[in-house]
């Protein structure tokens, strides 16, 4: 938020940009950074004047839109409020109005790169928007890191194959220089993963030796653990760093096997300072190639290089793996990455747009982001969608034009997903009968299934309180908002039921 314009007197003019600066400062440290980038730093200056009688001291804001006032009216508004009426030592209030409208650019075609950014359009985080991509050329191309053909998803999530239009520093290295600190996103979702990350890239080999990372796939694990080789790199560029596939280390195996050459295993793998590997899981089963890693691994931490790991589950949840193994990948640091939360959604598409140089209204992203749930790389191919019919149609991003390009992604989340089917999932889930879903019988191994039950079905249908509460053997629609509110407000802290009610979703999705 930007420093307050105040009405009166330069002391009162003074006292107010201080008072709103310091209410700036509080408010930071209380929401999570991506709920503070996203709906808070953005504001246009605020107005700061002396309120008749009671009204203590007044704060009003120009807001650029009505779905932006509205959401930061019922979400912030009575926080900023308490904090300034604290902070002033008398009563404040805020004040929240539509800012005039300026003319609406045309989003298509995009903007060349030598033209500036389009008015009120913030940079998260430090992204620089890279340049709009020539005429004609495909929009998968005018991602960092994206090659003709491949989609956007694909693009920011994965690692470009070794020496593939890649610079030779990263093609020895195998680290896609585009996936860095700065244009990961963060949010509670990752906030742990990404913080150990941050450790490990300015002290490599010394705490948290192994990371291992783990959560389900396009959620953003391949991004952060190249982030770490690209930070290094940046700080040691002659360090030995190597990225690769698990697949890639059972191939190397399976080579050197046949050819009776395992000094030239040793000698590639065990010199190295930052070994980043991914999906370990696929270690399952082959035994010479746990045996070899296990060498490597021990080598490796003798000599204090550091080993990064991902995988779709924790250390002891790894199935057809040596024990002796999955208890060293334990014993450093294991932390998971969860599916984002909603507002980490919509930050991360305002983010991705902003990379394309085309600017994502708020109530869009909340759109997009409110029916995409699953992770990263779904949500980053719903954007992909929007901007292509946007720019093939000659039309501005809004929600009709957002509900168009993805017609085919709704009308199959509508047609798989029914309170029944919800209501059969959860029962099969938690191993309760499904005639526990309707009946009155209340004990928590229940009732707790019952109301993860209801809440699905707000999230995922178009039925209203009442329809959901007469499918749940006739109950009142404030017994389903009760569930509702319960495990909407539970999940934001319990990381293990996010966990459940993510496998849930993904479940009914199909």
């Amino acid at each position: 938020m930007h420093q307050v314009q105040s009405a009166g007197t330069p002391n009162a003019d003074t006292l107010g940009a201080d008072l709103w600066q310091r209410g700036c400062e509080r408010l930071a440290t209380e929401l999570p950074e991506q709920q503070f980038n996203t709906w808070i730093r953005p504001l246009p200056p605020a107005v700061v004047a002396d309120g008749a009688g009671a009204d203590g001291l007044v704060f009003s804001l120009r807001v650029p839109n009505r779905f932006k006032l509205d959401w930061i009216r019922n979400q912030y508004a009575g926080r900023i409020e308490s904090i300034l009426t604290e902070l002033a030592g008398k009563p404040a209030r805020l004040e929240l109005a539509l800012a005039a409208r300026e003319p609406l650019a045309r989003a298509l075609p995009l903007a060349p790169a030598s033209q500036p950014m389009p008015v009120g359009q913030v940079l998260h985080n430090g992204l620089r928007p890279v340049s709009a991509k020539p005429e004609g050329a495909p929009l998968e191309a005018a991602l960092p890191g994206a090659t003709q053909g491949q989609p956007v998803a694909q693009a920011s999530l994965q690692a470009a194959p070794a020496g593939q239009n890649l610079p030779p520093s990263a093609s020895r290295h195998r680290i896609n220089s585009a996936l860095t600190f700065d244009n990961l996103v963060p949010g509670r979702a990752n906030q742990m993963a990404r913080t150990a990350a941050l450790h490990v890239a300015g002290a490599p080999g010394q705490m948290y030796n192994p990371l291992f990372i783990y959560g389900g796939v396009g959620l953003g694990k391949t991004h952060l653990i190249h982030a770490v080789g690209n930070a290094l790199l940046k700080d040691k560029p002659d360090a030995r760093v190597l990225y690769l596939h698990a697949e890639q280390f059972i191939s190397d195996v399976v080579k050197n096997y046949q050819r009776k050459t395992f000094d030239e295993l040793k000698a590639k793998y065990h010199s190295l300072d930052l070994l980043l590997i991914d999906d370990v899981q696929f270690f399952a089963g082959k035994e010479r190639t746990q045996e070899e890693f296990f060498n490597a691994f021990e080598a490796l931490l003798a000599k204090r290089a550091h080993i990064i790991m991902t995988s779709d589950t924790y250390p002891k949840g790894l199935a057809d793996i040596d024990e002796r193994l999955t208890s060293r990948f334990d014993a450093g640091l294991t932390v998971a990455i969860e599916p984002p939360e909603l507002e980490m959604r919509v930050a991360i598409l305002i983010k991705k747009a902003e990379a394309e140089q085309t600017p994502m209204p708020e109530d869009v992203a909340f759109f997009i982001a409110k029916n995409v749930r699953a992770n990263v790389r779904e949500l980053e191919g719903a954007l992909r969608k929007v901007l292509a019919y946007s720019r093939f149609s000659h039309k501005e991003i809004n929600i009709q034009l957002a509900r168009e390009a993805l017609k085919d992604l709704l009308s199959i989340q509508n047609r798989q997903v029914s309170v029944e089917n919800i209501q059969k999932t959860v029962a099969d889930f938690y191993k309760i009968k499904i005639a526990d879903m309707y009946s009155k019988k209340r004990p928590a191994s229940i009732a707790r299934p019952r109301q993860i039950a209801m809440y699905l079905a707000k999230e995922m249908t178009q039925k209203s309180l009442p329809e959901i509460g007469e499918l749940f053997g006739g109950r009142d629609h404030t017994t389903v908002l009760h569930a509702v509110r319960k495990i909407g407000g539970e999940r934001q802290k319990n990381t293990e039921l996010n966990q459940q009610l993510h496998v849930l979703e993904q479940t009914l999705k199909g």
